[in-house]
């Protein structure tokens, strides 16, 4: 997603809308980066760009309130002819009448939050993020197991919602079932979640959809989550090799990162979800510092040497 409306950033940031009489439909955010009008406002606009949401905290509101009504309402007027998005006022400082006009007048969209000013950057600032990043749809199903991020893959019908369901008994949190929206924060972030559609929602094969927050409660669901590992299930076939002692690392690549990938096989009787809980919990370990199959080398090699001074 390459941009952003700027209603639901204010309904996500439960922004107050001091200008309601401007439409809204039609104005989009289109950069993630936010913008402290404080040099726009004594006159410097050089290099400014206009693509970004304002932002007036407590220093430019300050600075304001030392200027007669007439020069201030020339730093703002100077500023919404700019044609910004919006701008938003932290602290929720009370804005003039005349202002409010004024915007009116160039119908620039004035906003306000009872937030301070660092909390209202690094929140606004995320949410554009994550929202504009590059954005993928995925067949699976995302877990917080332990915490970390567990993208379970596989054909229909392996089991991979009921795997999700057994670790939400065992205490663990459902991200997403059947689609997984993946966006890429940094070369080492990847986030899940679930489409607004479905999220919280399940489908069990014979049972139908299920509403896993209202049967197992808030605390068995979570909006995002990190992706650190996937889990890929296959079925289990005599004539295939599948990893034993973990000695070599598989990887899949999902938007220009790569996690550490692990196949599991599937056969009847097979507890599907204490494997995906030993998994997280051994690749948590292993970025601690720890792998078996090196304290297994270590232990042979150990076990060798004190065979050769016999």
């Amino acid at each position: 997603m390459d941009r952003i409306a700027l209603q639901e950033i204010i309904d996500a940031m439960q922004l107050v809308n001091l200008t309601p009489e401007l439409a809204l439909d039609d104005i989009y955010i289109d950069s993630t980066e936010v913008n402290r009008a404080a040099l726009q406002l004594a006159g410097y606009y050089d290099y400014f760009d206009e693509h970004r949401i304002q932002i007036v905290g407590k220093v430019e509101y300050s600075y304001l309130q030392t200027m007669s009504n007439e020069a201030m309402l020339r730093a703002y007027e100077r500023l919404f002819r700019h044609h910004v998005p919006c701008v938003i006022f932290s602290r929720g400082y009370e804005v003039d009448v005349e202002v409010i006009a004024l915007a009116l007048k160039y119908q620039m969209p004035l906003l306000s939050t009872p937030m301070n000013t660092s909390k209202l950057l690094a929140r606004l600032m995320r949410l554009l993020e994550v929202r504009m990043a590059p954005m993928m749809v995925i067949h699976g199903v995302l877990v917080d197991v332990f915490g970390e991020g567990v993208l379970i893959l596989g054909e229909s019908g392996l089991g991979k919602s009921e795997a999700a369901l057994e670790l939400i008994k065992r205490g663990h949190r459902l991200v997403a079932d059947d689609a997984v929206e993946l966006r890429r924060l940094s070369e080492n972030e990847l986030v899940g979640s679930a489409p607004e559609t479905t999220r919280y929602l399940m489908e069990l094969r014979g049972i139908g959809l299920v509403d896993v927050k209202a049967l197992y409660g808030v605390q068995s669901v979570k909006d995002e989550m990190a992706v650190s590992m996937v889990v890929r299930l296959k079925y289990m076939d005599k004539s295939e090799t599948f990893e034993r002692l973990g000695a070599k690392e598989e990887y899949v690549e999902y938007l220009g990162n790569k996690l550490a990938c692990y196949t599991v096989p599937v056969s009847p009787g097979r507890n599907i979800a204490i494997v995906v809980e030993t998994a997280a919990v051994n690749f948590r370990q292993k970025r601690m510092g720890y792998d078996a199959m090196q304290e297994l080398e270590r232990r042979l090699e150990k076990k060798f040497m004190n065979n050769e001074e016999r």
